[in-house]
C-alpha cells in the first residue's frame, strides 16, 4: 500500500486509519472525503521535531493551509501548536473563527487589497509576507494611519526551478509571486521596505514550488544559497540582517507506488546544516528559518470514497468507470495531470484486470479522474476509493454541474465524525436571489 495507514480487513475490505471503508460509506453516503487526524497530528510533529533538531529555538513549520482549509484543521493546528499560512480573506476568517492564535498567522498573497491588508490586521495576523512594490506602499500607509508597526517579511524569486508541475513552480524569475534577485529588483524592495517607519522587516521569504522530489534537499539549498547570498549583499549594502528566513514548503508525498519516499527529517537536516555552515562562511547570523509544508501535512491523510454507476465497455477501443463524483471535488487531473492509486474497496480479495478510465458525472469530457488504471471487474454499487487527496481536493472542489460537495469526516483513535457537512441542494440556492 502506498501509504501506511491503508489495509485491507479479513473481509478483504480496504480500511484506512483502521476503519473499514465500505462501513463509512454506509454510514456516510458517497462522495465522501475521509481524513485521518491522527495522521495529520504525525506529519505535524515530524516537521517540528525535526526543525527544532536541525534548526534550534525559533524555527518552525508553518502549515499551507491552501491544501486543506477548514476550521477542523485549524483547530488541529492549534492544538500541535503549528503556525499557519494564509493567502485569502477567506482562509484567515476560517482560521479566526476556529479559535487559532492569529498571531502564529502568516497572510501571503501576490494580489492584496487593501480592504484584505485591514481586514488582516483587524484579525490580528501577526505577519504579512509582502509580494511587491505597490503591497508595501500600501501595507505601510494601513499601518501608519493607524499608528502600529506591522511585522513583515520579503516575498523574493530565487530563481529556481524546482522541476515540478508548471503550474506549481512559484521560485522561477518570470513568476507572477514576489520580487526578482535576479534582475536587481529585489535590491532595491529591501531598502524601500527597510525605509518604512510603520513596519518591522522580520526577513526574507522564498517558495520554489510544490510536490518536489527530484534531490529535494539540494532544491532548498540551491535556495538557500541564493537567498543567503542575497542577504551577505544587502547587510554589505544596508548593514541589514535578517532574524527570519521562510524557504517555502514542497516536499513531494506519494501519490502511486512509483513515487519516491521523501525522507523529511533526514532531508531538513542536511538542510539546517547547510545553512548554518553557510552562515559562518558569510559571516551573517543564523536566521530562525521556517518552512511551509501543506501537501505534506494533510495529503496522505486523505481519501476519497465513491460510488460506481456506469460501467462502460467500447469493445476494440477502451472502458469507462463512472462514479457519484468527479472534477468537483477533484480538479487535479483536469489542472495537472495528477496521478493517483484507485481501488475499489469492497473488492480488494479479487484479482484487479479490469483496465478503464476512471471518470465523473460532470457533463464534461474532460471529467476524468484518472486514466489507465486496473481495477477487478466493477459492477454497480461499488465502493471506489481514491488515495492521497486530503491536500488540493477539497479545498479546490467547485459546485459545476450544481454538484454540491461532499463532506468532510474525520478518522481518530478508531472513531469518525463530521467536520464539514455534506452540501444539500438547498445550500445550492442560498445565495441565489
Amino acid at each position: 500500500m502506498i501509504c501506511k495507514n491503508i489495509a485491507v480487513n479479513e473481509e478483504g475490505h480496504l480500511t484506512f486509519a483502521g476503519q473499514d471503508t465500505t462501513d463509512l460509506a454506509n454510514k456516510y453516503g458517497t462522495p465522501l472525503y475521509l481524513m485521518d487526524e491522527d495522521r495529520i497530528r504525525h506529519n505535524c510533529r515530524v516537521y517540528k521535531k525535526a526543525m527544532l533538531e536541525g534548526f534550534g529555538e525559533g524555527s518552525f513549520p508553518s502549515y499551507a493551509g491552501k491544501a486543506a482549509c477548514f476550521k477542523r484543521i485549524y483547530e488541529i493546528m492549534r492544538e500541535e501548536d503549528m503556525s499557519v499560512d494564509l493567502v485569502s480573506p477567506g482562509e484567515i476568517y476560517t482560521a479566526y473563527k476556529a479559535g487559532f492564535p492569529m498571531e502564529k498567522a502568516f497572510f501571503h498573497g501576490n494580489n492584496k487589497t487593501d480592504a484584505d491588508i485591514i481586514f488582516a490586521i483587524d484579525c490580528g495576523v501577526g505577519c504579512i509576507v509582502i509580494d511587491g512594490m505597490d503591497e508595501l506602499t500600501a501595507v505601510q500607509t494601513i499601518a501608519a494611519s493607524r499608528g502600529m508597526q506591522q511585522n513583515v517579511l520579503l516575498r523574493l524569486t530565487p530563481g529556481i526551478d524546482p522541476h515540478t508541475y508548471e503550474a506549481v513552480a512559484t521560485g522561477k524569475v518570470d513568476s507572477k509571486f514576489g520580487v526578482a534577485i535576479e534582475t536587481g529588483q529585489a535590491d532595491a524592495f529591501v531598502n524601500a521596505a527597510l525605509a518604512c517607519n510603520s513596519l518591522c522587516v522580520l526577513g526574507y521569504h522564498c517558495h520554489v514550488g510544490s510536490q518536489v522530489f527530484d534531490d529535494a534537499d539540494d532544491v532548498y539549498v540551491d535556495s538557500a544559497d541564493v537567498m543567503l547570498t542575497f542577504a551577505k549583499k544587502m547587510h554589505e549594502k544596508f548593514g541589514y540582517a535578517p532574524q527570519i528566513l521562510d524557504i517555502g514548503g514542497g516536499y513531494g508525498v506519494r501519490y502511486t507506488e512509483n513515487d519516491p519516499t521523501v525522507d523529511i527529517a533526514a532531508s531538513i537536516r542536511k538542510v539546517a546544516d547547510h545553512i548554518r555552515r553557510l552562515c559562518d562562511e558569510k559571516g551573517l547570523p543564523m536566521p530562525n528559518v521556517i518552512m511551509e509544508p501543506g501537501r505534506s501535512i494533510v495529503a496522505d491523510a486523505g481519501m476519497t470514497l465513491y460510488t460506481a454507476g456506469t460501467v462502460k465497455e467500447i469493445t476494440g477501443y477502451k472502458n469507462y468507470l463512472s462514479v457519484d463524483g468527479g472534477m468537483t471535488d477533484n480538479p487535479r487531473y483536469a489542472l495537472y495531470g495528477s496521478e493517483y492509486t484507485v481501488y475499489i474497496a469492497n473488492k480488494m480479495a479479487h484479482k484487479a484486470d479490469f483496465l478503464c478510465d476512471l471518470v465523473g458525472r460532470c457533463c464534461e469530457s474532460g471529467d476524468v479522474i484518472q486514466p489507465d488504471v486496473t481495477v477487478p471487474m466493477p459492477e454497480r454499487g461499488d465502493i471506489v476509493a481514491v488515495c492521497t487527496t486530503g491536500a488540493y481536493n477539497y479545498s479546490m472542489a467547485s459546485n459545476y454541474n450544481r454538484v454540491a460537495r461532499p463532506p468532510v469526516v474525520m478518522l481518530s483513535n478508531g472513531k469518525n465524525y463530521v467536520a464539514v457537512r455534506r452540501e444539500t441542494l438547498d445550500d445550492l440556492l442560498l445565495n441565489d436571489l
